[in-house]
């Protein structure tokens, strides 16, 4: 029976690359409407889990659905046409440098539709207007400051009206004010267009003050979900840890390896 108030379920997902594994039994809910936070330490597979619900990785084990299909049994057409319902804002923005920002984010409508051009131009001047650039629709790419940047992708993330929007790691390398700005721009558009927002980040602050629902993976599985407050209270060391950002902890610093003075003192050709 299909949950119509859920968008994306992860369900017992298994996922490795080679021997390493990433996933150990996955599980998570993205409710409809809803900002769902996505948090973790570095590698802990945040964007190998958007590739999984955007169907370009698939899972070993285990079950991804997106608006109540099984993403690894849609053919190709069938997956295409799921992606058009999802807007995705990149980590690094992504823009085209060759292209201006007014073409950028009219990049989507003139690959996925006909509109006529006035139509076309009204649709991306409302977008630009929406994130607060529409006064920098003929620069380049190159003549934008990174916040800026961040804001054109997003503006092309949202011009064709998507049901969901996903953000990767959308504060990094941001200053404090263009974090703000990014993180109003984000609880705004859930609320006025409706969407179902999924955010990956591990910038505890700026995501606790917007997300309704959040988890934290970690060693494969999700060490903890709730509410960004259910979190900070959650007594489990390992999310404590990463709630406060304590550099001792249970997460190491190192990267699992051989013992370091037998690595060191072995032979080469050994």
């Amino acid at each position: 029976m299909i949950d119509d108030d859920i968008v994306v379920e992860v369900r017992g997902v298994h996922y490795a690359i080679g021997t390493h594994a990433i996933f150990k039994g996955l599980n998570m809910r993205v409710r409809r409407g809803a900002i769902t936070a996505v948090m973790g330490p570095s590698g802990t597979g945040k964007t190998t889990l958007l590739r999984l619900i955007m169907g370009q990785s698939v899972a070993q084990r285990g079950h991804v659905t997106v608006f109540g299909k099984e993403v690894a049994g849609l053919e190709r057409r069938e997956l295409y046409k799921l992606r058009q319902r999802v807007g995705l804002l990149f980590q690094n923005g992504a823009l085209l440098t060759d292209l201006s920002v007014f073409e950028n984010v009219a990049f989507p409508l003139r690959e996925h539709t006909d509109l006529p051009e006035p139509v076309l131009r009204e649709l991306v001047l409302m977008k630009l207007q929406t994130v607060g650039l529409r006064g920098a629709a003929e620069l380049m790419p190159a003549e934008l400051s990174g916040g800026m940047a961040r804001r054109v992708a997003l503006a092309r993330a949202i011009v064709m009206d998507p049901e969901m929007l996903i953000y990767d790691e959308p504060f990094v390398g941001l200053d404090p004010i263009s974090k703000g700005v990014i993180v109003r721009l984000i609880q705004s558009l859930n609320r006025l267009l409706g969407t179902t927002s999924i955010v990956v980040s591990h910038d505890v602050r700026e995501i606790s003050a917007i997300a309704d629902d959040s988890y934290l993976l970690a060693e494969g599985k999700v060490m903890a979900e709730g509410s960004p407050a259910e979190l900070c209270k959650e007594q489990t060391e390992s999310v404590r840890q990463f709630m406060s950002g304590t550099p001792d902890g249970p997460v190491p610093f190192h990267y699992p390896a051989p013992d370091y003075f037998e690595q060191l003192l072995a032979r080469p050709d050994a």
